[in-house]
C-alpha cells in the first residue's frame, strides 16, 4: 500500500493542525498508511507523525497532501499531489507556481474567494466530551484560538465585556508577542479576563457557556463548527461563515479517498 504523507508548514496549535491530526488518525483507523509531518512539535504525540525535515519526498507511489508550503515542482514519483488550502490572504493560490494535481478547500466561500477550481472537503470533527456547566457563578465567555492580529482577540474580549460577561477565559497560543503586549495583555486582569492558554478541547468547552470569535479573515472556522455540534452559542462576525450542517466523518473520508484515488 502506498504511503500518504501530509506535509504542512504549520503544525503548532491551530485549526489546520487539528484538522490534519484528525484526518491522519481517521485514515490510519481505516487501514490507510498516513503520516503527518510538520515543523513544530505540538502534533507529534497526537497522531502518526514526524518532523518536516524527516520527510522523504518523491518516493514511488506516495500520495502527498501539502499545506502552507510551496514545492518547487511536482514530485515526479508521486502518484497524487494535493494542495490542501486552509487560508485566504495568507496563501494565495493564484500567485503560487502549480505543483499539484488538485486543490482541496475547506468551504465553498473560500474556494470562491480564491477564484479557482477545486474540491471542497470540510474538516473532520473531533469527538468532544463536554461537561455542561452548572448554574453556579457567573456565565463564562470563551475565546478560543491563536492570539494574533488576524484573530483579533482584543475585539472578542471587548465584545464579551460589552455583552455583560463577568468572566472571560482566553484559550490559545500567543503567536504574536507584540500584538499580545500592546492589545491583549492590558485587558487581561486575572479576575474578569483570564488567560488560560490552550487546553484539551473537552476541558475548554466544559468551562464556557458562550464563545466569541472576531477574525479579520477565517476559513471554515473549526471553533464555529465545534460550537454548532455542541450547542454552544457562538458569536462570530461577517468574516466567519455560519455553520448549517456537519458531514459525518465517513462522508468526509469518502471524499478524501476519492481525491487521493485510494483503493476502497
Amino acid at each position: 500500500m502506498s504511503q500518504i504523507k501530509i506535509l504542512s508548514g504549520w503544525s503548532n496549535v491551530g485549526g489546520s493542525t487539528t484538522a490534519f491530526i484528525n484526518l491522519c488518525n481517521l485514515l490510519n483507523s481505516e487501514g490507510y498508511d498516513c503520516t503527518f509531518y510538520g515543523p513544530h512539535d505540538w502534533h507529534i504525540d497526537k497522531c502518526k507523525s514526524g518532523k518536516l525535515e524527516q520527510c522523504a519526498v518523491n518516493e514511488e507511489g506516495e500520495r502527498l497532501i501539502v499545506h502552507f508550503l510551496k514545492l518547487p515542482s511536482r514530485p515526479e514519483e508521486s502518484t497524487k499531489v494535493i494542495l490542501s488550502c486552509h487560508e485566504k490572504e495568507m496563501y494565495s493560490v493564484k500567485h503560487t507556481k502549480n505543483f499539484w494535481d488538485d486543490i482541496v478547500f475547506v468551504s465553498e466561500t473560500q474556494k470562491d474567494w480564491h477564484e479557482t477550481s477545486g474540491i471542497v472537503i470540510p474538516n473532520i470533527m473531533p469527538i468532544i466530551m463536554r461537561s455542561v456547566r452548572g448554574k453556579e457563578g457567573p456565565k463564562v465567555a470563551g475565546i478560543i484560538g491563536s492570539i494574533d492580529k488576524n484573530k483579533r482577540t482584543h475585539v472578542s474580549i471587548k465584545r464579551a465585556l460589552d455583552a455583560g460577561f463577568e468572566k472571560i477565559k482566553l484559550f490559545g497560543l500567543i503567536t504574536d508577542n507584540l500584538y499580545w503586549a500592546e492589545e491583549v495583555s492590558p485587558l487581561v486582569d486575572g479576575d474578569i479576563v483570564v488567560f488560560e492558554e490552550y487546553a484539551d478541547k473537552n476541558s475548554m468547552y466544559s468551562q464556557v457557556d458562550e464563545v466569541y470569535l472576531s477574525s479579520a479573515s477565517e476559513c471554515a472556522s473549526l471553533v464555529a463548527t465545534e460550537c454548532f455540534s455542541l450547542g454552544i452559542p457562538f458569536h462570530g462576525n461577517e468574516n466567519i461563515d455560519p455553520v448549517t450542517e456537519i458531514l459525518s466523518n465517513q462522508e468526509i473520508l469518502s471524499k478524501w479517498v476519492d481525491v487521493l484515488e485510494l483503493e476502497k
